[in-house]
């Protein structure tokens, strides 16, 4: 894991290594270990690197790193799991090779196949930029699930890109003035969905493309180069859906077993320590699983816990790992330890997330970097087999509120609405007796409220949208702030799915999961200088998943059905069966108690009005409603928060 930065400016010959360094530096959390600089002064290109070495520890692996023929300059960020096939696959034996670094067998995949083809080729994660000296083409390139970041822009006629944006705002030119219509979406996903940034004219490639820029005829040709897909996910979909797996069920746990097997064992690869994020549930257990089938010596583990509360997971995870051998270390955490990453959030997320989960990650981060270099997690699964509770039953649950009549709709959402959490505590106090048990598990007063506005729509897609909303009006928020158009309000270009359930989960792998999920786990990793890697997300997995039916992810009211069975191959069903729990911790009653004084000042009424972002009154009104614990609006203040401390720090521009 690395980081990439750069940038072109004409006419700038002087100062292009120094300012290079300095974007370069500002990323020196992704790669602690080595740094390099490029620059074409005759070009105005400057290319920077921060390494944190995985493969390939010598200089041999140092970037940016240039092909053997003179015409290729590349800086490289993730890793490449079957680069050693590709090097086999070039089928040239008199070559002689420098190393053995991912970052090598790229150039030389390139010099002989061109990028396209090398992409196409390629397994893992990746973002990377390349200088064709010949052709005086630059060309971005990310990896199909978005595991790995890239930001690009244009300030002015000066091109800038980078892993984060924290190497963007490090070029002394960059102007950094936020977008109101990216600041209205991130109210709305609690991420700034792709392609946009929090910032204006500065964009994140989409995942699984690369663009062209042909620098060498000028900035107004540059600057109409447009991202192209190497990799399509909807295409994906499609041809899953239509060609379904024609095994049996056998056939199919089968398949996925060899499937995740191979790749666990090419991810587990490196020429440092590898170990595992291990929550005890679905997917960490699965994966961890294999590993150890797959390793001579136990695998370290790593697992944290609130102890006390209801998201300690740690004594759970304790017995799976026994049962697997493993080298466990849990890591239960105070409120107080959690309560002091949260000053960090805004240096070490470059654009405003709202994710709570950012705090235990980056706490599991930090642990799992004092014994390895690389952990290995379960990420991807619940988009792949169907395991977010709004996949569960969906379609009947939607279909059931849609056969009210539309006033009886409206009076019952009202009715919901007006409970407090109190309210809510006396009514299934007096219902408990006769629900059944699933329902007893499922009445927080947010869950409350999402139902209040489900009761209102009339469409499917409506539906999602609004289950996946934080602020259902961000632009009755945000000053001046419309949304811009995502893939959330694009039906062309959403995926054609076979029914709801699939197309709700294709579409959180194209916009959740890369956007929210994958950022997160960057970040938190990345700060703790730790490469994560997530097997699940192997596009070759991701094609053998869409090729399964629903009824292999979701049967009887319970996801990831395909995925379990290969988990019980090797521990015990009772080890892993019950109620999941998310990776989260308890906001809602810290902004009532010890963060109630830091969020006060971030959502001062004058102080909202004076940066003239926000509109002070709907955010008043519901953090005075969450004080008082009439309503729980951690959902909603939480984004307000998080972009307010962003603003407030080194990482907003006003």
């Amino acid at each position: 894991m690395c980081g990439i930065t750069g940038f072109w400016q004409p006419g700038s010959f002087a100062g292009l290594e120094a300012r290079t360094r300095r974007m370069a530096d500002a990323l020196s959390h992704r790669g602690p270990d080595d740094s390099g600089v490029w620059v074409d002064e005759v070009a105005g290109l400057a290319l920077g690197h921060r390494r944190l070495s995985i493969v390939e520890l010598s200089a041999a692996g140092h970037q940016p790193m240039h092909s053997s023929c003179g015409r290729y300059v590349l800086v490289f960020n993730g890793e490449i799991y079957n680069h050693l096939d590709l090097r086999a696959g070039l089928g040239d034996t008199g070559r002689e090779w420098r190393g053995h670094s991912d970052t090598e067998t790229l150039l030389a995949c390139i010099q002989s196949w061109g990028l396209k083809r090398t992409l196409e080729q390629a397994v893992g994660m990746f973002a990377l930029a390349l200088w064709d000296r010949q052709r005086q083409m630059l060309s971005l390139a990310r990896d199909r699930l978005g595991e790995k970041p890239l930001y690009w822009g244009w300030q002015g006629d000066m091109l800038l890109f980078g892993s984060e944006l924290k190497a963007l705002r490090a070029h002394p030119d960059f102007r950094g003035a936020v977008d109101r219509g990216a600041l209205a979406l991130y109210l709305r996903h609690g991420y700034v969905p792709t392609p946009w940034s929090i910032y204006q004219d500065v964009f994140k490639l989409p995942q699984g493309q690369w663009i062209d820029i042909p620098l060498g005829q000028g900035a107004f040709v540059a600057k109409a180069a447009a991202p192209q897909p190497f990799w399509n996910f909807n295409e994906i979909v499609a041809q899953g859906c239509a060609q379904p797996f024609a095994g049996d069920e056998t056939a199919a746990i089968d398949a996925l077993e060899s499937r995740l097997s191979d790749t666990i064992g090419q991810q587990m690869l490196a020429d440092v320590p590898v170990g595992a994020f291990f929550s005890g549930g679905i997917d960490s257990t699965t994966v961890v699983s294999l590993m150890q089938k797959l390793s001579a010596k136990p695998v370290r583990t790593f697992t944290i816990g609130f102890s006390g509360s209801e998201y300690d997971e740690a004594a759970h995870a304790l017995a799976i790992a026994r049962h697997l051998g493993t080298d466990h270390m849990p890591l239960l955490v105070r409120p107080e330890d959690a309560l002091d990453v949260i000053p960090l959030l805004p240096r070490m997320y470059c654009e405003p997330l709202s994710a709570d989960s950012q705090i235990p990650l980056y706490l599991i981060s930090k642990l799992a970097r004092q014994h390895v270099t690389v952990a290995l997690s379960g990420d991807g699964g619940d988009e792949l087999f169907g395991g977010y509770n709004r996949y569960l039953g969906a379609r009947r649950v939607w279909l059931r509120l849609q056969s009210m009549p539309g006033p009886v709709r409206r009076a019952c959402a009202a009715f919901l609405r007006s409970l407090s959490p109190a309210g809510w505590d006396r009514l299934f106090a007096f219902a408990k007796p006769v629900l059944p048990e699933k329902f007893r598990l499922a009445i927080p007063g947010t869950k409350a409220q999402k139902l209040a506005d489900v009761l209102e729509l009339d469409t499917e897609m409506d539906y999602f949208r609004r289950l996946t909303s934080h602020w259902q009006d961000p632009a009755s928020v945000v000053l001046g702030g419309d949304e811009h158009p995502a893939l959330m309000t694009s039906p062309a270009s959403q995926p054609q799915a076979d029914c709801f359930e699939h197309w709700m989960m294709a579409m959180d792998a194209q916009t959740f999961l890369p956007d929210e999920v994958m950022a997160k786990v960057d970040r938190a990793a990345m700060a703790a200088s730790l490469e994560t890697r997530a097997p699940l997300l192997d596009h070759r997995v991701v094609e053998l998943a869409w090729r399964m039916p629903l009824c292999m992810k979701i049967r009887d009211g319970q996801g990831k059905w395909l995925l379990r069975q290969v988990l019980y191959r090797h521990v015990p069903r009772e080890l892993v069966e019950r109620p999941k729990k998310g990776f989260g911790i308890p906001i809602d009653d810290w902004l009532r108690g010890p963060l109630r004084s830091w969020a006060e000042g971030l959502l001062d009424e004058d102080r909202l009005r004076a940066e003239g972002y926000f509109d002070p009154a709907p955010i008043r009104t519901r953090w005075c409603q969450h004080v008082r614990g009439s309503h729980n609006w951690q959902y909603q203040l939480w984004p307000i928060l998080m972009f307010q401390a962003w603003l407030s720090s080194e990482g907003g521009v006003a």
